[in-house]
């Protein structure tokens, strides 16, 4: 058994599929085949059931699969207490980040962070919180960046910035005409969501309960880009945070930002409690907070 053929194991756990976890591991599909035949007949259970049609995983093979992520990791683990021994600021790191903040935040983020720790290369991992969090502590994942708060949990928390919602309106609302919003506006309407899953969604529920408004409940969105285009098609109304409001006008649809008290949300990062990378953890979290604030001057 070497890591080698654990590595195997996972990508074909993962693809269900043993061209594409072959491709993923840059090896023909018959050494694949080969080694999780060996490791089988070393292990003396079957791992994988296999058909003409598809891949399963077996009870057993389940297990291992779980137990060889942690192996895998613990090894990864190792090479990056050796690198960041000498520069904490070095080496690869596994990043999770919700989807209504990632496609917003990164480009921004990303060249900063570059810039200035050219020597780590960040993963980027993008899923719903409940994931992210199993993730990190499985040991998949090194940091999320989320929004908080989120459900009980023993990761160590470091804020970010609180981002703005803003309200997203069809140019033809009467809202459309405010230089500004507020809660009270919304009273006795009815705000298109998210749909279950998305962190996002609690937190606009709040806002929702606290002005008098409504979830819309014959339409459930599954990204922010869906909402967007269904309010630029004059069917309702809904949050956007500050990040997912473009610079330029777009056909069809209008931002008006809240008067106080505004209502947001707050981002931040997790990470697993007596990490060694906390000081590098601490870094890009403010690297990350002084490219909010220098977005915000602007």
């Amino acid at each position: 058994m070497n890591l080698r053929d654990l590595e195997y194991l996972v990508a074909i756990d993962e693809e269900r599929h043993f061209n594409r976890a072959a491709e993923r591991c840059f090896v023909s599909q018959p050494t694949l085949s080969g080694q999780i035949k060996k490791l089988e007949e070393q292990l003396g259970v079957q791992l994988i059931e296999r058909s003409t049609r598809r891949v399963v995983m077996t009870d057993v093979g389940r297990a291992v699969v779980a137990q060889a992520r942690r192996v895998l990791s613990a090894a990864r683990g190792i090479r990056d207490i050796a690198e960041s021994f000498h520069d904490p600021m070095a080496g690869d790191l596994q990043v999770g980040l919700i989807p209504t903040l990632a496609p917003y935040l990164l480009p921004s983020i990303m060249p900063v962070l570059r810039q200035q720790y050219p020597r780590l290369k960040l993963w980027l991992h993008e899923q719903q919180t409940a994931i992210l969090m199993e993730r990190l502590q499985n040991a998949e994942l090194d940091l999320l960046i989320l929004a908080l708060p989120v459900p009980p949990h023993e990761f160590v928390e470091i804020d970010l910035f609180r981002e703005p919602f803003w309200l997203a309106l069809p140019v033809g609302d009467p809202l459309a005409q405010h230089s500004q919003i507020t809660l009270a506006d919304l009273q006795q309407r009815e705000l298109m969501l998210l749909a279950e899953g998305h962190c996002l969604r609690e937190h606009a529920l709040d806002i929702c309960l606290s002005a008098g408004a409504s979830k819309q409940n014959t339409f459930q969105a599954t990204s922010l880009e869906t909402l967007r285009h269904m309010v630029a098609e004059g069917m309702g109304t809904t949050l956007m945070p500050q990040l997912a409001v473009p610079d330029r006008p777009e056909p069809g649809i209008g931002y008006r930002p809240f008067a106080e008290p505004v209502p947001s949300r707050r981002i931040g990062m997790l990470y697993r409690k007596g990490s060694h990378r906390a000081k590098c953890f601490a870094a890009i979290g403010e690297s990350i907070t002084g490219c909010w604030l220098s977005e915000e001057k602007h």
